[in-house]
């Protein structure tokens, strides 16, 4: 099962890998029974199985907002393995999900009061969508996994349940061939299992209708936010090198007044393409993000120059705009990893076509921001 708000595709990996996918190393299945949600044991032929209580605890939502904000993304992940959620039989449902932990605890939560067991797949701390995108959401794992928790020894059926997102990862008749099991597709999100396991698993209409509303779209903000924080750094420290330049060789008064005004314009840039284009997305012309973004960059930089166009001289006022409009879009176009619209193919399209572009303005930019004074 897919987390209620799974983010999207990461770009492929010779890209921008949007910052809300993490992941990195196989994560380690020992220890599971340590684990908070861990509340006993069920015992099968295979072996006793961790069972795991549908509570979602204060620490379980801190660990949410700490990764909302990109900290400890990499290690926030469960143990791989078989599961069980309340008292399983072995007629009971088999739920397939990552080990990303924000997806697992939401698969617990919306499975509460149902008897199932609950396959956690090692995709390396990464999301349904993410994973099946990068190949740890497999077909390969899921065989693996089977095999290791010896399902077939615990269930009398024969029947996987996998998340939707998840299909482009899987294929069904090679999982079949693979470890016997035949795959069903479940819905999109994780609060319609219960309707789906009662409709006979077949899923409606809206259950498989893949949206992204305004909520999952900010929800993903903050992390983009500081997933840029790092290169805004060092860039803020060249900003504020280069406005010192000028006749006079280098002025300091220059470099903290003109170089303040640089990288307030950086940082409401960044700000335009992470958090003003995700909100604007479904009325931002243009299909690709990297123009939304442009637009959104280039509207709020237009308004900045007209408010401060007493202050402005005529090159700084077009290199604040050109500026602006470039890191807005270059931000916008690393949102693309967090949607569920885009594929990797796309990503790799959308920025062959947008990063020189985007590379272009930036440099005009900084010429006619270092060579301002000079004109005077």
């Amino acid at each position: 099962m897919s987390e209620e708000k799974s983010g999207g595709c990461c770009a492929p990996q010779s890209g921008n890998a949007s910052p809300c996918c993490g992941g990195g190393s196989p994560s380690k299945g020992d220890n599971r029974n340590d684990d908070s949600f861990v509340d006993g044991e069920v015992e099968t032929p295979a072996g006793p199985v961790p069972r795991v209580h549908s509570r979602i605890t204060v620490r379980d939502l801190l660990g949410r907002w700490k990764v909302r904000w990109g900290i400890g993304r990499n290690s926030y992940r469960v143990a791989p393995g078989l599961y069980a959620l309340g008292a399983p039989d072995g007629n009971a449902p088999v739920l397939v999900t990552a080990n990303y932990k924000l997806t697992f605890d939401v698969v617990r939560r919306d499975a509460a009061e149902l008897d199932a067991w609950i396959l956690v797949l090692d995709t390396r701390g990464i999301n349904v969508w993410c994973a099946a995108g990068e190949g740890t959401f497999g077909t390969a794992e899921v065989v693996r996994r089977v095999t290791e928790a010896r399902l077939a020894e615990v269930v009398s059926h024969r029947r996987l349940i996998l998340p939707q997102l998840g299909a482009p990862g899987v294929a069904a008749h090679e999982v079949r061939r693979g470890c016997g099991f035949s795959v069903v597709y479940g819905p999109v999100r994780a609060r319609e299992i219960r309707p789906f396991l009662e409709a006979g698993m077949k899923a409606s209409p809206a259950m498989r209708r893949v949206a992204f509303p305004t909520m999952d779209r900010l929800i993903l903000t903050p992390v983009e936010i500081t997933g840029m924080l790092r290169p805004a750094g060092w860039a803020a420290v060249v900003l504020f090198l280069l406005a010192g330049v000028g006749p006079e060789i280098f002025s300091l008064g220059a470099a903290w007044e003109r170089g303040f005004a640089a990288v307030a314009a950086l940082a409401a840039g960044i700000l335009a393409g992470a958090v003003v284009t995700p909100a604007l997305l479904p009325w931002l012309p243009g299909r690709a993000f990297s123009v939304k973004g442009g637009l959104a960059g280039g509207v709020l930089a237009a308004c900045a120059a007209m408010w401060q166009r007493g202050s402005l001289d005529a090159p700084a006022a077009l290199a604040l705009m050109l500026a602006m409009t470039a890191v807005s879009s270059f931000v916008a176009m690393n949102f693309t990893g967090a949607t569920p619209f885009t594929s990797p193919s796309g990503v790799e399209k959308e920025m062959r076509r947008a990063l020189p572009v985007q590379a272009g303005l930036t440099v005009l930019a900084g010429l006619l921001w270092v060579g301002g004074p000079f004109l005077r």
